[in-house]
């Protein structure tokens, strides 16, 4: 993921990369200036290296900001790309994989994962101008003296080697932290999503604030803490061991020779200047670690969302002559019962202008089967014809594109996005007036002007939508079950007579065994298996 985002905008972050190298070129440069203006006694030179330093000290200054801006404009693109990128891989995703992935994960990269990515570009240059300050100061060092340089290499290379043993248990940390962040987040819709039940119940409120929700943020702080500990501590070593080898130069390894005395101000100066661009790149180090591990994880998502199908060149439906299935089956595990439910085999016809009703017990596969007949999901034996062309992942997409559907777990967008007319607004309005949400919400320029509605109200709105689409196949998962008797029966009696009467294939899932004799034919399902049924017999049965 770092790679594929160093690589869409490599030019910036070359450009940016130079800024900090010439900040920090700067900054070792400087500290030559002064480390010069303390030994010379001229006063010409003296004069030359106060110019020489105002140049370099204007130099770092300008590159610093250069530098500082275009890391900035890196962070925010790579942000935005990082969320166009996984977006992109969401909407492309089979379905059916998406939902065992689940939206926490997905939440998780893109806000969290995303985030902490994109803040690498913000402790990059800073990692990179101190390794060039550090990197600067050690071979000024080498050329004050090699014995005493020889001597810093080894502090430093000892310093290194425990900071690589603190992170590679800090990394386990905060590959912990990452994986309990993606929990979290399913947590946080609970939260929001079970507000209901959390107040009405005081021990599952408890119990859920404490040992799920509580337990997981406590669990996240303590992994981090932990990982991120480990690093202060390893850079807290280096720094004492920075220090300690300023002592061992001052009193033990330069002696008294003639010009030893700079030797020694020299390598003092050099070493108290190099702690703090050090500590520095020992705490920005950890920032990078935390952007490898959450690219890691944003992989780790998206490597399970593999697109296969190909991209409808429009949206536009044909008109629908006749859809079957045949010999369709579809597998999927029953967490409840902890088995492995087998849909099918499906032989079933669709023709224009019929009414379906879907009926069968809970768990029996009747909203499977929509998914199914909708193309969400892709069956794993038989095949789907409409109009006599066999659907497949080359024109599954295109194939969807003849579906309205509202399933019990709908979800309402903003504005109309997929409709688009001159009179939307008008039409939109007439069919709010007839299920009477008149007074509760309006169409203005396209967009609902609320969805702070009931359960209830929400679904007629989807209904509005639903038929504003004009999608010759519409289906309607227990749109019924949240209405009171007054708009089901607008619904049965009214609704669906009008859509039947302009052409259009309906599937009603249904329990409101009082209205299938308005239905063409009933289709019962019952651990997997269809049978058809007239009105009649449903009726008969019923009673």
């Amino acid at each position: 993921m770092l790679s594929y985002l160093i690589q869409q905008s490599r030019r910036l972050l070359a450009a940016a990369t130079l800024a900090s190298i010439v900040s920090g070129a700067c900054s070792v440069l400087m500290l030559v200036q002064i480390n010069r203006a303390l030994t010379a006694g001229d006063h010409d030179a003296r004069v030359a290296l106060a110019w020489a330093f105002a140049g370099v000290a204007v130099l770092s200054a300008l590159s610093h900001a250069v530098a500082s801006v275009l890391f900035e404009r890196l962070t925010q693109r790579a942000h935005a790309q990082l969320r166009h990128f996984i977006s992109a891989r969401v909407i492309a995703a089979d379905f059916r994989k998406l939902e065992e992935i689940g939206a926490p994960r997905v939440q998780s990269a893109l806000s969290e994962h995303s985030a902490k990515v994109a803040e690498f570009f913000v402790c990059f240059p800073a990692i990179l101008t101190n390794a060039v300050v550090v990197g600067g100061c050690m071979v000024y060092l080498a050329l004050l003296s090699w014995q005493i340089f020889g001597a810093a290499v080894v502090v430093i290379g000892l310093g290194t080697w425990c900071y690589q043993l603190a992170q590679r248990r800090a990394v386990t940390h905060l590959d912990v932290a990452a994986r309990e962040q993606d929990a979290l987040f399913g947590h946080f819709r609970s939260l929001v999503e079970g507000a209901k039940e959390l107040r009405l119940h005081r021990r599952k409120r408890l119990r859920f604030a404490g040992e799920v929700l509580g337990k997981t943020i406590d669990k996240v702080r303590a992994e981090r803490t932990r990982g991120m500990s480990m690093f202060a501590l390893a850079a807290s070593w280096g720094s004492f061991l920075i220090y300690a080898f300023i002592g061992l130069v001052l009193f033990l390894l330069v002696g008294d020779g003639p010009g030893q005395a700079g030797v020694m101000t020299g390598f003092a100066l050099v070493f108290l200047y190099m702690v703090t661009p050090l500590e520095s790149l020992l705490l920005n180090l950890p920032r990078a670690n935390l952007a490898r591990v959450s690219a890691s994880r944003i992989d780790d998502i998206t490597r399970e969302m593999p697109g296969q199908e190909a991209e409808a060149l429009t949206d536009v439906a044909t008109p629908l002559h006749g859809l079957s299935l045949q010999g369709v089956c579809h597998r999927y595990y029953r967490e409840s019962k902890d088995d492995i439910f087998t849909l099918g085999p499906i032989d079933l016809s669709f023709a224009p202008g019929q009414i379906t009703f879907l009926v069968g017990g809970n768990g029996s596969g009747k909203t499977s089967l929509a998914k199914l007949l909708v193309g969400l999901y892709r069956p794993e034996q038989g095949v789907i014809l409409r109009n006599g062309e066999p659907v497949s992942d080359a024109n599954r997409d295109r194939y969807r594109q003849g579906f309205s559907a509202i399933f019990s777990d709908f979800h309402l967008f903003d504005s109309l996005l997929d409709v688009g007319s001159e009179d939307l607004d008008q039409r939109g309005n007439r069919m709010l007036e007839r299920l009477h949400l008149q007074h509760k919400v309006q169409v203005r320029d396209g967009a609902f002007t609320t969805r702070a509605l009931s359960q209830g109200q929400r679904k007629r709105l989807a209904l509005t939508v639903a038929c504003l689409e004009d999608r010759p196949f519409l289906v309607f998962d227990e749109w019924a079950a949240d209405q009171d008797p007054l708009f089901k029966d607008v619904f049965y009696r009214e609704v669906l007579p009008e859509l039947r009467a302009l052409g259009k294939t309906i599937l009603v899932i249904s329990h409101d065994d009082r209205y299938f004799g308005l239905a063409d034919r009933l289709v019962r399902m019952e651990n997997g298996q269809l049978t058809v049924e007239t009105p009649a017999q449903a009726t008969g049965l019923a009673a």
